[in-house]
């Protein structure tokens, strides 16, 4: 079975414990979503899946479609199909988003082989026209001087070209409007399917009010403590997080 498996992984920043045994199993076709309240892991995980050089893998394994690519740089990670939507997108000033994206689909392609132009634009425009981005964006450099709705648009298009296997998005939520996270979420849940794991990390209930997973997991103290249900979300929505605190092992 096609799953992205995380074993007991530990991760320290500096001296400092943030993951602590930490195991999760995201099949393809599935939505697992994790939510915790702050400096509880959530972004530690999402780097340190992505190879962030500032996050210490000090044991555990991260098996990608039976591989484990704790062994591997992030940009093999990435051709192995792991993608990551970082929750502050960086900018890039004088590459424009045609050119970054076409770049990183050029890399994934034979040694000598090209990637074909027209075809390249019919996608990009077709997925821009998806995620109602402007045409005029290829042109403009990757998320210099946009809003926080652009730049999590630009990174769900970066995405839905490059078919990823799994996605990893770090509260894509994150100082969007309304308007901008239904666009956004109608984009994720477009590219939604059999050939796709998500792992959505958010704070809030509302972003599952737009894309509901199939699962939902809540992170305390560096660690997994409960799962269950769509709505588990509405509960710690009432609730908040002081009653998960009880959960957490001894």
């Amino acid at each position: 079975m096609s799953t992205l498996e995380i074993k007991n992984l530990n991760v320290s920043i500096g001296d400092r414990p943030i993951l602590k045994d930490f195991s999760l199993t995201i099949p393809k076709g599935e939505v697992h979503a994790i939510m915790g309240p702050n400096g509880t892991g959530k972004s530690t995980l999402a780097k340190a899946l992505a190879g962030h050089p500032d996050y210490t893998v000090t044991s555990g394994e991260v098996w990608l479609d039976g591989k484990n690519v704790l062994e591997t740089e992030a940009d093999e990670r990435s051709r192995a199909g792991l993608f990551m939507a970082f929750q502050y997108p960086s900018e890039i000033p004088g590459v424009t988003i045609a050119n970054f994206i076409r770049a990183a689909l050029q890399s994934r392609l034979a040694e000598g082989e090209e990637l074909d132009a027209t075809a390249y634009y019919k996608k990009l425009y077709q997925k821009m026209d998806l995620l109602k981005i402007d045409r005029k964006f290829t042109s403009r450099a990757v998320n210099e001087g946009f809003s926080g709705g652009e730049k999590k648009r630009c990174e769900i298009l970066q995405m839905a070209m490059l078919e990823p296997g799994y996605a990893v998005l770090d509260e894509t939520d994150s100082g969007l409007d309304i308007d901008a996270l239904r666009i956004v979420a109608d984009g994720v849940n477009s590219l939604r399917g059999p050939k796709l794991g998500v792992l959505l990390i958010t704070h809030y209930q509302r972003l599952l009010n737009y894309i509901v997973p199939d699962v939902v997991h809540v992170m305390y103290d560096g660690r997994i403590v409960k799962s269950g249900p769509k709505e588990l979300a509405l509960e710690l929505e009432s609730k908040g997080y002081d009653w998960v605190k009880d959960l957490v092992p001894a």
